[in-house]
């Protein structure tokens, strides 16, 4: 198993005092009661970053039918941003501030099990039907026989355009970063930029869009032995294209956008371009129902257009059972419970084509098809559903690891590139410094295999 060989305050994670070596299901000492043994009882907690109205809604509403059916069971779900849920249980693992439950991001899980935080959901899985699950999604989160995570559903990163304003300027539908670049130069007009460039030292942003680059050509932020890969000529090129990207077609208030702030331009109709998966569809229903018909989404662009169409960035959002839980056996029965047909369907429909089924059996439903959303943005999805087959979440293309989360949640590219637009640093000088810190991080990780 991997296990943390130190911690440093870099990490937040405060685990001096804390065994860190993964237990296997077998030896774990909170090891799930089958639902079917007898009746439910217990109050537990559930995080998740659902802050979105209709999908909190949806989780509320289906705990709250749970705890009818199960008059001893008591649910109380708190909500944070995906920031501050890292923020949250890294710093309150230590002194066993964690929930039962929790919704979680792909490269976080990996932390988790190093950290023995949660424990493994084969019966769940297997209770679900794990048949049912696409195997890459579970196996993100499988060490040796054991699965720590549930996917709840699935999405894809994908270029968002905004598809009036190509046929106002009589151009097509970007296929490489050239033509993204020289598109956005012709789109930055009339109160509209091409596409803004996230770069927040808050969010992991920047790395996201380094990785669209590197991706595209078949690359990878990290090498096969899992070191940090920013100085190679690919990573450059990604590097300097991103940084003109940003001088030339970027508002400049981007240099500190996180996610919201960067969707929002594109929801108020004000780019002409973004990245984003399916959720864009609400925002922009929410925020300018007016663009609804003007919205599409296309494959993301490649350094050639001759290149081999490669997986991007794939986000199977998972569920996890914490360690410290004393009802375990209730907070697998309610993860059960949210993928029953209706109460799952009801869910999805929370943010359609934002959402996609993570288990078989649910997309050919006459019920899922039939949703006015999924039919007008029919096109988006299939395309969204294309990349998700490929893709793997940021750092995972050769397997799982801790380093690909640490890559993300420390902020390292992004304030490498602060460094370069704010300090005038000469590219590979600030890429040969961020190598450094991140390899320095994942030198505290100690590969074990046990």
């Amino acid at each position: 198993m991997k296990k943390f060989k130190k911690m440093m305050s870099a990490f937040g994670l405060a685990l001096a005092s804390l065994a860190v070596v993964a237990c296997s299901s077998g030896n774990n000492e909170q090891a799930s009661k089958s639902a079917d043994k007898g009746e439910l009882s217990g109050e537990i907690v559930m995080w998740h970053s659902f802050t979105q109205g209709p999908r909190l809604e949806s989780i509320q509403k289906s705990a709250d039918e749970f705890m009818e059916e199960n008059p001893k069971v008591k649910i109380k779900i708190e909500t944070f941003s995906w920031n501050d849920f890292y923020t949250k249980w890294t710093t309150g693992l230590a002194n066993g501030n964690v929930p039962d439950i929790s919704t979680a991001l792909p490269n976080q899980v990996m932390e988790m099990i190093n950290s023995d935080a949660i424990i493994p959901l084969n019966d769940t899985i297997e209770s679900i039907g794990a048949d049912r699950f696409n195997e890459a999604a579970l196996n993100e989160a499988k060490v040796g026989s054991d699965m720590y995570s549930v996917p709840l559903y699935s999405h894809a990163q994908v270029m968002w355009v905004r598809t009036d304003l190509l046929e106002k300027h009589h151009i097509e539908v970007p296929k490489t970063w050239d033509e993204l670049y020289e598109a956005s130069k012709k789109l930055s007009t009339d109160g509209v930029y091409g596409m803004s460039v996230p770069l927040g030292t808050n969010d992991l942003m920047a790395t996201r869009f380094l990785n669209f680059y590197v991706r595209s050509a078949g690359g990878s932020l990290l090498t096969k032995d899992l070191k940090a890969d920013l100085t190679s000529d690919l990573a450059q090129e990604g590097i300097k294209y991103w940084v003109k990207m940003y001088n030339d077609v970027s508002p400049k208030d981007s240099l500190n956008f996180n996610v919201l702030q960067q969707a929002t331009l594109f929801y108020q109709g004000k780019t002409a371009f973004d990245f984003n998966s399916g959720f864009h569809v609400g925002g922009v229903e929410a925020n300018s129902p007016h663009l609804l018909d003007h919205i599409d989404a296309y494959p993301i662009p490649k350094v050639k257009a001759s290149d081999k169409d490669q997986g991007i960035e794939t986000s199977n959002i998972p569920m996890v059972v914490w360690k410290n839980s004393k009802h375990p056996e209730v907070a697998k029965a309610f993860i059960e419970y949210l993928y029953q047909e209706e109460n799952y369907l009801e869910f999805l429909d929370a943010t359609p084509v934002g959402m996609l089924p993570a288990i078989s059996g649910i997309s050919d439903l006459p019920a899922y098809k039939e949703n006015e959303t999924r039919q007008k943005f029919q096109h988006a999805e299939e395309v969204i559903l294309e990349a998700v087959a490929k893709g793997t979440a940021i750092g995972f293309e050769n397997g799982p690891s801790v380093q690909a989360g640490l890559m993300l949640n420390q902020h390292v590219i992004e304030e490498m590139f602060q460094d370069i637009i704010s300090n005038g640093t000469d590219p590979k000088e600030a890429a040969e410094k961020a190598e450094k810190k991140l390899n320095d991080l994942f030198e505290t990780v100690a590969v074990d295999v046990n």
